[in-house]
């Protein structure tokens, strides 16, 4: 009982005269290495983002990763995935951090937490909100004020949630990254650092190992790193792992040697080859970082995936597809890989591998066809997309004016004359931010796209509703140009006029596919005559029956879109993101099983925004039981470079 009601001060001290390790984190810089509970360590670690699981699967992958050999894993927190809109805060169900954090901690595995406020992550606007673009002016990643005040707001509500979770406070949190990359950005404000550094010392106490990581260069390192935050690198397969760690050296002379970011696969784009990494290639270099005694983080250990809206996008701008598969040694879908056992073996040789039986890759079901039914065009069910009606405006305004920040928008005015020839309806500025779909009185006309389609001819006669369907593929994620406003940014001329008064309707296309989209419309519409090379953007809907009298299902699958041109995917309500395999290279999406029932059929509802083949061949999706995110199609150029995120990069 005494033992009880002694001082904090006197059980410390109690702990240490009977030898009793405290539970401590920290550099020691004599020996180059982390110390943990008093004694040397080397971590080993993979990266895993809870937002691109699944909560239903954390738990699965988490063991997956620990049979490994990981000591820890890494994961982002997106501020954009809890705070959609300005004030309000989710951390429930997918996006219940603590409770991913309780999973890790009882699984055994560290946790490196990378607290952002931004994070790169191939995540729509590198995990920064859309709703800070409504200062048009703000500066992000600075010590601009108005940015720095929303910050300090949210930080004051994340980091007081991580703080019982610290290692020195019972949980699994041994190191917190503040910002990343920041070397590879324009602004290199110090004051913006320093006032993110005496943040988090502020929520999180002086103990906690603060952070950054930069790329394995001097010039990185410049703008990167500051006193007070421990500079770490990041670095490929493949290069000379010496050099890339005597750039670390340039910033931190003594302390452990680490790579926060050394990549087992690459991220791809719509348009573009998967990345694919060999096993073989990533084994040799991990061998070398591991023999220098250095700590390493396998980013990605799994990938998952891109749900609903949440893809970000590379400059010159390339959004990334649904898939974030990553060739990561655990795929999308959670399956084990030969590069999963590959890296084992590897690791195998640097420390003990635990134990026990690895959970076997989760099985998956063909489900098979479903047919679909037309349900109406986006115009004809627009009172159950925009039920609070349009915004009036001279001319368009951005998602953000309207307080839109992901999905559609369509935008609505007259043609001021006729054009009974075709006539050149053009975006001058590049200003469709990413993609219009074109009608005039219903008839499709054609599609603009950012940096691709500046100009499409149209006709219709004077007074005809010119309808523009935007759609916002993904944010700018890295680099200089993530203040990525989205819509129509800049006017629309019609041979050289510019066209005016608009109406403008924000669309909650997710509401009214939650609400049954088929209520209160007519029959479902047949296709008649031959098919057009563009229809407009039309939505299906139909019902997937899992089968009776077969044990364990439902199960994953895939869905694949034959003869479908681009568009979305809802399941029982839940978006499972874009689908392209116009474009590919990402021809099936993964269906995790924990969003399928078995006691009624499952509501499928498509948004075709293009052309579906439901006017030459059969209506219908397909449930496959395996992937393709590595389709051979008719590329628009070169594969990007692996290793290199965009363009901007090359000038530097």
């Amino acid at each position: 009982m005494l033992r009880l009601l002694l001082p904090l001060a006197g059980l410390a001290a109690l702990l240490r005269a009977a030898n009793i390790p405290q539970r401590s984190f920290g550099i020691d810089y004599d020996c180059d290495c982390f110390v943990k509970d008093g004694r040397p360590f080397r971590y080993i670690s993979g990266s895993i983002h809870y937002s691109r699981v699944p909560r239903y699967y954390w738990r699965d992958r988490l063991l997956k990763m620990k049979m490994a050999g990981l000591d820890a894993i890494q994961t982002y927190v997106p501020w954009n995935y809890h705070e959609t809109q300005l004030g309000v805060y989710d951390f429930s169900g997918d996006k219940d951090l603590e409770y991913f954090l309780h999973l890790a901690n009882d699984t055994g595995l560290l946790v490196i937490l990378r607290a952002g406020p931004y994070i790169c992550a191939e995540w729509d606007m590198g995990g920064l909100p859309a709703w800070l673009l409504e200062k048009t002016s703000i500066v992000l990643r600075s010590s601009d004020s108005d940015y720095l005040a929303a910050v300090e707001k949210w930080m004051g509500v994340l980091l007081p949630k991580m703080r019982p979770h610290l290692y020195q406070n019972g949980g699994p949190i041994i190191m917190v990254q503040v910002e990343n990359e920041y070397g590879s950005y324009f602004a290199c404000d110090y004051d913006y650092l320093r006032s993110l550094l005496k943040l988090f010392r502020q929520h999180l106490g002086d103990e906690v190992v603060l952070f950054t990581t930069d790329g394995a260069s001097p010039f990185h390192l410049r703008c990167g790193a500051l006193q007070g935050l421990y500079a770490t690198v990041d670095f490929a397969p493949g290069g000379n792992v010496t050099a890339a760690f005597l750039a670390q050296r340039s910033s931190e002379p003594m302390g452990p040697l680490v790579n926060s970011e050394f990549y087992t696969g690459w991220l791809d784009h719509w348009g573009h080859r998967h990345s694919v990494v060999p096993a073989e290639t990533i084994a040799k270099t991990l061998n070398e970082i591991l023999a220098r005694g250095a700590n390493v983080n396998l980013y990605m250990f799994i990938g998952g995936t891109n749900f609903a809206y949440w893809n970000g996008a590379n400059m010159p701008y390339m959004p990334q597809p649904t898939s974030y598969d990553y060739d990561a040694p655990l795929s999308e879908a959670g399956d084990l890989t030969e590069k999963y056992f590959a890296l084992r073996e590897v690791i195998g040789m640097y420390k003990q591998l635990p134990e026990g039986v690895i959970p076997p890759t989760t099985p998956k079901f063909a489900y098979g066809k479903v047919c679909l039914q037309k349900v109406g065009t986006v115009v004809e069910v627009l009172d159950r997309l925009s039920p609070a009606g349009p915004v009036k405006s001279t001319y368009p305004l951005t998602f953000v004016q309207l307080k839109q920040y992901f999905g559609f928008v369509l935008y609505r005015t007259t043609l001021p004359k006729n054009c009974t020839e075709p006539t050149q309806l053009s975006s001058p500025l590049n200003g469709v931010h990413d993609r219009a779909y074109v009608s005039v009185d219903g008839v499709p006309q054609g599609v603009l796209e950012r940096d691709k389609s500046l100009m499409i001819n149209i006709t219709g006669k004077a007074g005809a509703n010119l309808d523009i369907l935007v759609e916002n593929m993904g944010r700018v994620n890295f680099g200089r140009y993530n203040n990525d406003f989205k819509g129509l940014v800049s006017n629309l001329t019609l041979d050289q006029d510019t066209l005016v008064e608009w109406e403008i309707y924000p669309l909650d296309v997710d509401g009214a596919v939650n609400h049954d989209i088929n209520g209160h419309l007519d029959q479902p519409k047949r296709f008649v005559g031959n098919s057009p090379s563009y229809e407009a953007p039309t939505f299906y809907t139909g019902r997937l029956s899992i089968p009776g009298g077969i044990p364990d299902l439902p199960q994953d699958t895939y869905v694949k879109f034959p003869g479908w041109t681009k568009g979305q995917i809802w399941i029982n309500g839940f978006n499972l993101g874009r689908y392209w395999p116009a474009r590919g290279p990402q021809l099936t999406l993964f269906v995790p099983r924990n969003i399928l029932v078995s006691s009624v059929p499952n509501n499928i509802t498509v948004l075709e925004l293009e052309r579906s083949p439901c006017s030459t061949q059969a209506c219908e999706i397909e449930f496959v039981d395996k992937p393709n995110i590595n389709a051979t199609a008719q590329y628009e150029n070169d594969a990007p470079q692996l290793f290199v995120r965009d363009i901007w990069l090359n000038y530097l």
